[in-house]
């Protein structure tokens, strides 16, 4: 018996665990479960919220102390 084939259970069960992570990171990244900022997820209708809020602001429809209010109020940083 050829010495590499001892480690050839080793590749197989190697590659076989990278295939299911590569699926697990796939499947999560397109649900939308991967998040940034310590794990903490933001409701879609919260992230809607302060991406209308910011576009306000970027506009010029609201002052800078009516959106940090705002922004509290949404429970983000101000």
């Amino acid at each position: 018996m050829d010495m590499g084939m001892g480690w050839m259970w080793l590749f197989w069960l190697l590659l076989i665990i990278g295939v299911a992570l590569l699926a697990v990171v796939a499947v999560r990244a397109a649900g939308g479960g991967v998040t940034r900022g310590g794990g903490r997820e933001v409701p879609r209708e919260q992230s809607r919220a302060r991406q209308v809020l910011d576009e306000r602001y970027a506009r010029g429809e609201i002052s800078t102390e009516e959106y940090q209010e705002r922004l509290r109020v949404l429970g983000g940083d101000a």
